[in-house]
């Protein structure tokens, strides 16, 4: 579902001068593969060159073969990261409500799985899931789908009593105004390794 993350809004620029027919400028496409294929291998360089976003730029060349292990926000999550990434890869989406109820139930599910097994590593993967459709979700815009994932995520710090209970909060103006943020927790309510240790 994350697979038109990144449009190809990179490689439309409206004021580029016509070229006659035969004749095209290559794309910004072209080019990051080009300078890619060239030798210059680092994607913080190629994003500055072409003026892209370094996002943009790996999911280029991972579309090519020419790259992997590249992960950032928008990245798709189609690429496996880690042994978790197929548990996740393509079923996750935010684009109504439906879809972010029907993703986080699935994140939760892996996520008890994982508990049951007493894998950390994959609670962990499953809580990057949400943390990142959270991220896409608020950034676009979409309050009420951002909302789902980040009570989710809420709930699994209070099960580690790294918070107080979530409270649920209503907002009217959902489409105008991100949600407030819960206060702050202090510092000296978060357990530290350092309190479990013999004195």
């Amino acid at each position: 579902m994350d697979r038109d993350l990144i449009p190809d809004k990179e490689d439309k620029n409206p004021d580029a001068e016509q070229k006659p027919e035969g004749e095209r400028r290559a794309s910004k496409k072209d080019q990051i593969i080009s300078l890619f294929t060239s030798g210059m291998g680092s994607v913080e360089d190629l994003a500055m060159i072409t003026n892209s976003r370094p996002s943009y730029v790996a999911s280029v060349l991972q579309a090519a073969g020419l790259m992997s292990g590249y992960f950032d926000l928008y990245t798709t999550t189609s690429n496996p990261m880690n042994v978790y990434s197929k548990f996740f890869a393509g079923r996750l989406g935010y684009k109504d409500e439906a879809t972010a109820r029907a993703s986080i139930d699935l994140i939760d599910r892996h996520y008890r799985q994982f508990e049951v097994a007493s894998d950390r590593a994959g609670q962990h993967h499953a809580l990057m899931m949400a943390m990142t459709m959270f991220n896409r979700a608020r950034w676009t815009r979409k309050w009420r789908e951002a909302e789902i994932f980040r009570q989710w995520l809420l709930a699994r710090l209070a099960e580690a009593r790294l918070i107080e209970e979530p409270r649920v909060q209503e907002f009217e103006r959902w489409d105008e105004e991100p949600p407030e943020p819960l206060p702050e927790q202090p510092m000296d309510r978060i357990p530290h390794e350092r309190d479990s240790l013999p004195r």
